[in-house]
């Protein structure tokens, strides 16, 4: 770098750090700004040799991530100087974290210490079991030490997120894949939204680049007509609002893209089908009395529905009782201006700030004589599961995930206590949710005094009694009872214990089966038997051998199939006059077949399945999957599976692309729906027929009350074919939705 470019970069990083102490200024003391003046010298020493890969200086990275929890997330001015450190001593030879416990004391040292941990362990080798998870179980546990470390790393995740344009792409599609399935609930659970949707907004352009931008294009396209129309919603209220002397600001919120992206899949319509792509925000003033606050609040409420219809099912009471996050607000869906639904959202500044700053804000209105927080009680709660050295790291992932964007309900103890529970709770989930203790002997539930089965559904208001008993024990038919991940979690766990003492005398049981029928109980022959029998693990193996549900018929169809399998290779290769190979010999089964997929930079080709879970078709994106037992799976890029298949197993994905299908064909099922009419089937089954290379097997429709539905079943070599015939079964007159299955 020349002179210039030196005094330019210098200039910048100086201009950086005044907007950081500038966001910030109002809340530090002048003790706070000498330390994050220090904290900022050392991190400038620390990175002074470091550059990105975009090519700028390092040390705009923590200035930025820095400026987040400053300004973002409202953290005090430790957790400032914390966030500029934050890379300090696993990338700078010259300090430690002992250097950072005598220059800012011991907790910014711990906080630093916890973060640089989290850092190292993505530099540990692959493990069996998923990395990704591991490694997310293990951050959580520093959460014991200071729940800032967290905060901070999810500010320096979505730092990472927003500048990884000079990345490589499958690095890129790595990242935001961990993003959605790691930080963005992580974000979420802490009360970060505005982070939260930014980060699920960001992992959707890197994983669905295509998806994202398209919506993203026809949001800015319609930006003029939503802002007219929150314009025009507003002045309706605004007289009636202005006459109660209330202090407000009525805002606009455009919803994200990822949320957009959700509603148009999960409701299966398109972006100009989703009706509520964005709600207004109605944030008023008060003074510090919650009842004051309260009273407000639903005189708002009285003012928007004396004007507008309101939906009766579609009004939350978050001010009565606040999300298990800490988020209050009543949000009302009413029908607005042209007969649209809109979802209005009322909130103080006080809970304004808490829905955007989450964490920081609750604690910055706590008060002191507060019952145990939310958050406190969750990381308890949590602690307890992180603990449990029975629980696998990729279930554990699932179970955090579980219920984090669960709506929630409010049930009563006998005693007349509230508890908050996912919506879908069972009883046998409310039990587990007292004690664990009461959950292992429940023999049975009542619930407003009236006995009712495990598997009830409970429902906000109702009282629950759990009935216990000494020999009372989870079983398998528990799992079906059971939603929320506390309560699965502890019956897994001791099915698993009694799984594993009858899995051992099946074990023994199967030696002695299998040495009647000579053959050795091995590695390689427990291998066999599982995909024999389609099964998961050895251990599912032996305890079917122990409850007796693999019998000895079963076990002789097995060496029964052994020979015959065996047999026919050799006979096969006598008869080509092929010499056999030791190694041939060695595998019982041999696979040829053409492949119309490469995988890798090489693109070699390999075996590989069709994963069912998608059903990917040739010229669908797809990468491969590496099984432990089924070899090469090819998924599509947007599978269901594919964000928690590319976070957890980064090092078993491989990428993929298709090549030649002119000798495959795939059955693909189109659902219609629409206005029905004579001639309609005549239409669809022309339209069909017209088209080269579709081959028709089946077709269903049913009418009822002038509306109709339908299915065809189609063979077709690749997907340019089908979206072509998507397209031409759209045009036809009454058809409103054609979607392929």
């Amino acid at each position: 770098m020349t002179n210039i470019d030196i005094e330019k970069e210098n200039a910048a990083i100086t201009k950086a750090y005044k907007e950081l102490l500038k966001v910030s200024y109002t809340t530090l003391t002048d003790d706070d700004k000498k330390l994050i003046r220090k904290a900022f010298e050392v991190a400038m020493d620390g990175h002074k040799d470091q550059r990105r890969k975009s090519g700028e200086a390092y040390i705009f990275h923590p200035l930025a991530v820095a400026k987040i929890v400053a300004q973002e997330i409202g953290l005090d001015g430790t957790s400032i100087a914390a966030a500029l450190l934050h890379d300090v001593v696993e990338d700078s030879p010259d300090y430690t974290i002992e250097d950072i416990k005598k220059l800012f004391g011991q907790t910014i040292a711990t906080i630093v210490d916890g973060l640089t941990k989290i850092s190292s362990l993505s530099k540990e080798k692959d493990m069996d079991v998923s990395l990704q998870a591991e490694n997310f179980r293990k951050m959580l546990l520093t959460l014991n030490d200071d729940v800032r470390v967290i905060i901070i790393k999810i500010a320096d995740r979505l730092h990472n997120m927003q500048t990884m344009d000079s990345m490589r792409t499958d690095k890129q599609e790595k990242i935001a894949s961990e993003t959605l399935y790691i930080y963005a609930p992580l974000a979420h659970r802490i009360g970060l939204y505005n982070i939260k949707t930014e980060l699920e907004d960001l992992g959707l352009k890197y994983t669905e680049p295509e998806v994202y931008n398209d919506i993203l294009s026809k949001i800015k396209e319609s930006k003029t007509e939503q802002d007219a129309y929150i314009e025009k919603f507003s002045a309706v209220i605004k007289n009636s609002l202005d006459r109660e002397n209330l202090s407000y600001t009525i805002k606009g919120r455009p919803k994200s893209i990822f949320s957009i992206r959700r509603k148009m899949i999960n409701q299966g319509v398109s972006f100009d089908e989703v009706y509520d792509k964005f709600a207004i925000r109605i944030i008023y003033k008060c003074d510090a009395d919650p009842q004051n606050e309260k009273f407000l609040a639903w005189k708002i409420y009285s003012i928007v529905t004396d004007h507008f219809r309101p939906n009766p099912i579609r009004l939350r009471d978050w001010i009565s009782s606040p999300k298990s996050t800490g988020y209050e607000a009543l949000h009302i869906t009413v029908m607005g201006p042209k007969g649209r639904w809109v979802e209005v959202q009322i909130r103080s500044e006080r809970m304004n700030e808490i829905a955007e700053k989450g964490y920081a804000a609750h604690y910055k209105y706590k008060q002191g004589n507060e019952k145990e927080d939310n958050l406190e009680s969750w990381i308890n709660r949590l602690q307890e599961a992180l603990e449990n050295p029975e629980t696998n790291a990729v279930d554990f992932v699932e179970q955090f995930k579980l219920n984090l964007y669960s709506k929630e309900i409010f049930v009563f103890t006998p005693a007349g206590d509230l508890k908050s529970l996912p919506k879908g709770a069972t009883a046998l989930d409310f039990a587990f949710h007292i004690h664990t203790e009461i959950g292992m002997k429940t023999r049975g539930a009542k619930v407003n005094s009236k006995l009712v089965p495990l598997s009830h559904e409970l429902k906000s208001g109702d009282q629950v009694e759990i009935l216990t008993a000494d020999n009372a024990k989870p079983n398998p038919n528990w799992l079906d009872y059971a939603t929320t991940a506390r309560s699965r979690s502890k019956i897994k766990s001791a099915l698993r214990e009694n799984k594993k003492l009858i899995g051992e005398d099946g074990k023994e049981l199967l030696r002695r089966k299998l040495k009647q029928l000579k053959i050795t109980l091995d590695e390689e022959s427990v291998n066999d038997m599982v995909r024999f029998f389609k099964l998961k693990t050895s251990l599912d193996l032996f305890y079917r051998v122990g409850v007796g549900t693999i019998d000895n018929y079963m076990l002789k169809s097995y060496a029964s199939s052994r020979s015959n399998a065996f047999m026919s290779f050799i006979k096969n290769r006598i008869s080509k006059k092929t010499p056999i190979k030791k190694e041939e010999l060695e595998k019982e089964e041999i696979t040829l077949k053409y492949d119309s997929l490469v995988f890798g930079r090489e693109e070699e080709k390999l075996d590989y399945k069709l994963a069912n879970c998608c059903n990917p078709i040739p010229g669908d994106p797809v990468f491969g999957f590496l099984t432990v037992n089924e070899g090469i799976k090819v998924h599509k890029k947007n599978c269901p599976n594919a964000v928690s298949l590319q976070s957890n197993y980064a090092y078993r994905i491989m990428q993929a692309k298709w090549i030649d299908s002119t000798q495959q064909e795939f059955l693909v099922k189109i659902v219609l729906a629409g206005i029905d009419h004579i001639g309609l089937v005549n239409d669809i089954t022309k339209v069909v027929s017209e088209n080269m290379h579709v081959n028709m097997k089946s077709i269903s429709f049913e009418s009822h009350d002038g509306l109709f539905s339908g299915k065809i079943n189609v063979v077709v070599k690749n997907n340019t074919i089908i979206r072509k015939l998507l397209e031409k079964l759209k045009k036809i007159n009454g058809i409103d939705k054609v979607t392929r299955v």
